[in-house]
């Protein structure tokens, strides 16, 4: 910034805040084709649930990466010297670790190598000649074909995903209430600091101390998250249970926390109230997910009228055969991965799917004749990423008006009040989610 224009504080903070917009949006994107690719490779019950369980064990113990970081005071650490202020040593150490991660997932082999006159699973090879000019045009035109088409399957939601999207929408908003302002809630409400004052003054001081003690209270956060996503299989929770019961209890359990904050002062007891909203953490990882695979494993029950296109009663096998046969025995699964076999975290797969239960989303193939053109299907993969959306909206409205709200009652409580209201409307929408097949008959869907 300061090499293009002499006054660099408007440039910093734009590409401040392009920058992370870009990051956060390169990290989503990875989330949902991850999350497709597990409940392809684990089609039983419980191993979808196992994989799922890791799934969320990774992103909590990046969580606790993530949050620790900051409680370090690093402007009195031996790296101080060398990279500088507390900001500049964490993104120094952040820079490294997310440049060695994504040297990890370039080097790690994820897929099967094929022969070079097979074409992969699923992918129809464009006609005509390989020149840029021509991809080009057929991706233009392949977009222009995508949008209509996802915005026709985003408005036919299905009834139970419906049910299932509004109360992970409004358990994602009480969520994340509470996490983006749970680090200025401690440092104004209970260290009393204050977050404009001038570096070096008392008001600052004490408000730099609440910051790094509210970083330590979501480590914890995601430490209880990432022991729950360990425990959870481990004590069959969901069997002895119920996953209604399981989903339910982690939902109830955010409000009381939320709630508990906010009539409380002693630091001790908010911290603990925040490593506790941890197990709500883990639980929105892992039950929603497996409840959309196990959707879509018995879609003549949960989804009968959306498993062709336009509410068609055409089986999904009938979408499949203008695609390459299934695997033979022993070959990779058909999305090229090999599995997750042998010694890992995750069990073996069970099965190999002939079609893969990702389904391919959206599969539109364009400059084909019309006779050898895909019908459309629903798959998994657009549920999963309708599921992922509930968690992206979640963070619109609490950015765009607890401002005024805290402005308006001139209170950083107002925080822990909103996230408790909302984790209460969650609770409400909880209930009304499909778990088994008796909820259809009970809710009418």
């Amino acid at each position: 910034a300061g090499l293009l224009c002499p006054d660099a504080r408007p440039l910093e903070l734009a590409l401040l805040i392009l920058g992370v917009g870009l990051l956060d949006f390169c990290g989503q994107v990875c989330f949902t084709p991850l999350e497709a690719l597990l409940s392809d490779l684990f089609r039983d019950p419980d191993h979808c649930r196992q994989a799922f369980s890791v799934y969320a064990f990774m992103i909590s113990l990046g969580g606790c990466l993530g949050y620790l970081l900051p409680a370090i005071d690093w402007d009195a650490s031996a790296l101080a010297p060398y990279l500088g202020t507390q900001e500049e040593c964490l993104f120094g150490l952040l820079t490294v670790i997310f440049l060695t991660c994504v040297a990890a997932t370039l080097f790690v082999a994820e897929e099967a190598a094929l022969g070079p006159a097979e074409p992969a699973e699923g992918l129809a090879v464009p006609p005509g000649p390989h020149c840029c000019p021509c991809h080009t045009r057929l991706a233009f035109r392949s977009l222009g074909a995508l949008f209509p088409r996802l915005h026709q399957l985003c408005c036919r939601v299905p009834r139970t995903l419906r049910r299932l999207f509004v109360a992970e929408l409004c358990s994602w908003m009480a969520f994340m209430t509470f996490t983006l302002f749970y680090t200025d809630f401690v440092g104004e409400g209970l260290y009393q600091g204050v977050p404009r004052a001038e570096p070096g003054t008392e008001a600052r001081r004490h408000y730099d101390e609440g910051v790094r003690m509210g970083s330590l209270g979501l480590f914890l956060q995601c430490a209880v998250s990432l022991l729950f996503s360990l425990v959870m299989d481990r004590l069959r929770l969901v069997q002895r249970f119920g996953t209604r019961a399981v989903y339910l209890a982690s939902v109830v359990a955010f409000p009381v926390a939320a709630g508990t904050m906010c009539l409380s002062r002693s630091v001790a007891v908010v911290t603990a109230s925040a490593a506790l909203t941890g197990f709500t953490f883990s639980a929105l990882q892992i039950l929603p997910y497996t409840l959309a695979s196990l959707y879509h494993r018995e879609k003549q029950v949960f989804l009968p009228k959306y498993r062709g296109d336009a509410g068609s009663s055409a089986s999904e096998d009938s979408l499949m055969p203008n695609f390459p046969p299934g695997p033979k025995p022993g070959s990779p699964f058909p999305n090229g991965h090999m599995g997750a076999g042998g010694g890992g975290l995750l069990p073996s797969s069970p099965v190999l799917c002939g079609a893969s239960a990702c389904d391919v989303s959206m599969r539109v193939v364009v400059g084909e004749p019309p006779e050898t053109r895909v019908i459309p299907g629903r798959g998994i993969c657009l549920d999963l990423a309708i599921l992922d959306s509930a968690f992206l909206l979640s963070q619109v409205a609490p950015s765009l008006f607890m401002g005024s709200i805290v402005q308006l009652s001139q209170s950083v409580t107002a925080y822990m009040v909103s996230a408790a209201g909302l984790g209460f409307v969650a609770i409400y929408f909880a209930t009304q989610v499909v778990f088994d097949k008796s909820d259809l008959t009970k809710y009418s869907v």
